[in-house]
């Protein structure tokens, strides 16, 4: 996200607070913190973006309710539990990634608001049902778990763009309709998993996924955008491994 740096320096306490009430952004990056701090509790309503990155936070603090304005959180690296999370209904950018989550609340199928989601790098087995509830969600990026399946649900997603699930090498399947109802997906990257190319031309959905695939990649190329070189296997944003 980047938008959030560290407590700045030179500033006296007062006018931190001040800086974090005014502008809503509250930067605890790297502050080594076990619980969040007093006076950010405080500021609670004012918060649109709250970065707790690299900190030592084992949860979410039931606190975290009073954060009703909070658009994008970041608490990525050392949280446990996310349970409290499901209450900040404004949410609309959340990255939980390197941390030891083994499981996602129910209660994530609340945010309704929420457009992107990053997962990544936990030890997630499964993810909630619920997420089908999450209309808005756009991208969500779970790689580097051990997700075996995806919630049939998921089909429910219908602004759907980007989902990227490598490095979950049990993941064997994907729910039969995805294709075909997630009607604006033309990003699926599976590097790393036990789906192969054969499963997925065999969906149904899948001419016209690959349809919005190749007008995806079409288009980037007319725009001169960078495309790394991954993207030439099985086609731009059809990245699969053929287990062996």
């Amino acid at each position: 996200m980047g938008c959030c740096q560290g407590k700045p320096g030179g500033l006296s306490k007062a006018e931190r607070d001040s800086r974090w009430r005014n502008t809503g952004i509250v930067g605890l990056r790297d502050s080594n913190l076990k619980e969040l701090p007093a006076e950010v509790v405080k500021l609670a309503v004012s918060i649109r973006t709250l970065d707790a990155t690299h900190n030592r936070l084992v949860e979410l603090p039931p606190e975290i309710e009073n954060f009703i304005n909070l658009q994008r959180l970041v608490s990525d690296k050392g949280c446990m539990n996310i349970c409290a999370v499901g209450l900040l209904v404004r949410l609309e950018r959340m990255s939980v990634s390197r941390n030891t989550l083994k499981s996602l609340p129910t209660s994530l199928g609340s945010i309704r608001s929420l457009v992107r989601l990053d997962v990544s790098e936990n030890k997630l087995e499964a993810l909630p049902g619920s997420l089908g509830s999450c209309f808005s969600l756009e991208e969500l990026v779970a790689n580097d778990n051990m997700l075996q399946e995806l919630p049939s649900s998921f089909g429910s997603l219908g602004n759907l763009k980007t989902l990227v699930l490598n490095n979950n090498p049990k993941l064997k399947q994907l729910p039969p309709l995805l294709l075909r109802d997630c009607k604006v997906l033309q990003s699926l990257s599976l590097h790393g998993t036990l789906i192969n190319a054969d499963c997925l031309y065999q969906m149904e959905g899948f001419e016209g996924f690959e349809g919005r695939r190749k007008r995806k990649h079409d288009k980037q190329i007319d725009s001169n955008v960078m495309i790394d070189s991954r993207g030439f296997d099985e086609g731009v944003d059809l990245h699969i491994m053929t287990p062996s």
